[in-house]
């Protein structure tokens, strides 16, 4: 079965970094694009980053252009978003999804930003 594991969250200070990886399996992990979303505490889940299969095309929401770069490793099934210049409203828990079959969707990873 299709498994979406994230990690790399954590608390970390306003301006600082972190990077995110999902591992995926139980399926061709280079035939499909990859995307990133989080929820804030409150809010609706919203499309942080996608990235085509191959990796050469990448788009953004428009909060984290700049700042943030999604990027992925088809030989490791491995899809990653570097976190830059981190600011609070960053705050969220960040899942990773893809389309294959009805979607699936990853358990998320928290990410805190917080002087």
């Amino acid at each position: 079965q299709v498994q979406l594991v994230e990690s790399g969250g954590g608390l970390v200070q306003p301006g600082g970094s972190l990077r995110l990886s999902c591992a995926a399996s139980g399926f061709t992990f280079s035939n499909y694009v990859m995307s990133w979303y989080r929820q804030a505490p409150g809010k609706e889940r919203e499309l942080v980053a996608t990235i085509s299969n191959t990796g050469g095309v990448t788009s953004y929401v428009d909060s984290v252009k700049g700042r943030f770069t999604i990027s992925r490793d088809n030989a490791k099934n491995t899809v990653y978003l570097q976190m830059n210049s981190l600011k609070p409203e960053d705050t969220a828990v960040y899942y990773c999804y893809n389309a294959y079959g009805r979607g699936n969707w990853g358990r998320g990873t928290r990410v805190t930003v917080s002087s």
